[in-house]
């Protein structure tokens, strides 16, 4: 059974002090556990909105998001417990190590084995001689595969990555990207990803092209 996330024709709009810009009305798609899925589209087009509201970190200002776990209807905050982030800057904890910022998720929830798995997902992603560096010590890349793991440390239904190698050089962006797919078809979670990146975007199963307020999706 798929965890869900069902979108149904919503709209968003913000307000500047001069004019209401409209992003986009009557949108509707399905996401679910087990398929990767890109969001893709030119800039100020709402793409890093649909993803906030996708993710339920915020409401959209008409239609219904609904969200299934377990074949049960749960709320946003559930949504959230259940969904790991990744973002363009890495937002790690800087008084903390690689170990520490790792585990952080997995102590939050109260895991006794929080320190073991995060050294395990250290490995993962070829950082296990970096457990005890800050991330003033570590390169960009570094900082973004320790974000990427810290996203699934938690085994989390979905992922949600808003310009995940937006800060990174074409190399270090492969990795990262191969990082996150291979760790999606591991666990078998949901991944959306909102990109400017073709490269990346065509690892996804599927696309969402937001333009001018309209969805397009392609396989």
């Amino acid at each position: 059974m798929h965890d869900t996330i069902e979108l149904k024709q919503i709209s968003h709009h913000f307000d500047t002090s001069e004019e209401r810009i409209e992003l986009f009305h009557g949108l509707s798609h399905t996401i679910r556990t087990g398929e990767t899925l890109a969001i893709v589209g030119p800039s100020g087009a709402g793409k890093s909105s649909l993803l906030s509201i996708a993710a339920g970190l915020e409401a959209p200002v008409g239609g219904t998001v609904r969200f299934t776990v377990d074949g049960r209807e749960v709320d946003a905050l559930t949504l959230r417990a259940n969904s790991g982030f990744i973002f363009q800057q890495f937002h790690l904890m800087p008084e903390l190590d690689a170990i520490g910022n790792l585990a952080l998720p997995l102590r939050l929830k109260g895991n006794r084995a929080a320190f073991d798995i995060a050294a395990s997902w250290l490995e993962k992603v070829g950082l296990e001689d970096r457990a005890r560096h800050r991330p003033h010590q570590l390169s960009g890349g570094e900082q973004q595969r320790i974000a990427v793991a810290r996203a699934f440390v938690s085994q989390p239904r979905f992922i949600f990555a808003d310009e995940p190698t937006g800060n990174l050089d074409a190399r270090t962006s492969e990795n990262v990207s191969s990082l996150m797919f291979d760790f999606a078809a591991e666990t078998g979670c949901g991944l959306v990803i909102v990109t400017h990146s073709k490269r990346l975007a065509l690892c996804a199963q599927k696309s969402l092209r937001l333009e001018a307020g309209r969805l397009e999706v392609s396989a």
